[in-house]
């Protein structure tokens, strides 16, 4: 499937300042990027790199002076999702697994499974396959915790579970700690979402199942196969879409998914009795 994701970014430099984005999406097998755009305006100097941690490329920009700035960004992006049955996406032993997925079993700092340890047990522990405990740790999220609210950049699953509150980041955050406190690695996962209402950058997050990451969405606000992968990574801290050094004043933004194949418009998808995950 073909998507054209936009985002437009508007800041006001208060002092000489450096902005690290993260809004490429990320290139792989199963995602390619056929055509992408990348400007600001002023024209400043742009840098990209990629991560030593988690999946994502990111774009290191120097602001000199003060003023106001502009980033726009457009690409033109491929997906192939692969459909894997769900007997197939058992528990991995921990000896099998590979050293990416065994980083994914600690706590982080917004991940916080050491202490739901005994909830997620009591919860979830009496669910012998793997796959049906992570859909009924998305499930009982999506019933449990109301969508919106008010949050912020602190809030943590330990505050989501109690208070019961959140947007998609505290959504995404609870069923990653949900999973790795079961010793399912799970990881948090950022992209641009098809059908997402307000559009916005969304969060989800992805579950290690039979050797898979399996992409995981606990609000239930856009279809899995209208998911374009920005990045990955513990939690938040490493996937957010702007990192500030200096003076930055925050002042809009837009982002925009339009579906380019017409074949698929209208074409959702039920995650009940498979998984999905990027080739």
């Amino acid at each position: 499937m073909k998507f054209e994701v936009s985002a437009k970014i508007a800041y006001e430099a208060l002092a000489p300042s450096t902005l690290i984005l993260n809004l490429n999406p990320f290139r792989s097998d199963g995602q390619v990027i056929l055509s992408e755009n990348l400007s600001s305006t002023p024209g400043l100097k742009m840098k990209e790199l990629n991560s030593l941690s988690g999946e994502k490329r990111f774009q290191v920009i120097e602001i000199p002076e003060t003023g106001k700035i502009t980033i726009n960004y457009k690409a033109v992006v491929e997906n192939k999702f692969e459909v894997i049955p769900a007997d197939q996406l058992d528990d991995v032993p921990i000896s099998k697994m590979p050293p990416a997925a065994l980083f994914y079993l600690h706590p982080s700092r917004y991940c916080q499974s050491d202490k739901l340890y005994k909830f997620a047990y009591n919860q979830f522990g009496n669910i012998e396959h793997a796959y049906q405990k992570v859909i009924a740790i998305r499930d009982w999220i999506y019933t449990n915790v109301e969508y919106g609210g008010y949050t912020t950049p602190q809030t943590s699953a330990y505050d989501t579970i109690t208070e019961q509150v959140g947007v998609c980041r505290d959504f995404a955050h609870l069923g990653v700690a949900l999973c790795r406190a079961l010793t399912i690695p799970a990881r948090y996962f950022t992209c641009y979402a098809y059908k997402l209402h307000p559009p916005d950058f969304h969060a989800c997050f992805e579950a290690y199942l039979g050797g898979h990451w399996v992409v995981i969405d606990a609000t239930k606000l856009a279809p899995v196969n209208g998911l374009i992968k920005i990045a990955s990574g513990a939690d938040a801290t490493d996937t957010a879409f702007a990192s500030i050094f200096g003076n930055l004043r925050f002042m809009n933004m837009e982002v925009g998914t339009v579906l380019l194949d017409p074949e698929f418009h209208g074409v959702n998808i039920n995650t009940s009795s498979q998984g999905y995950s990027y080739i």
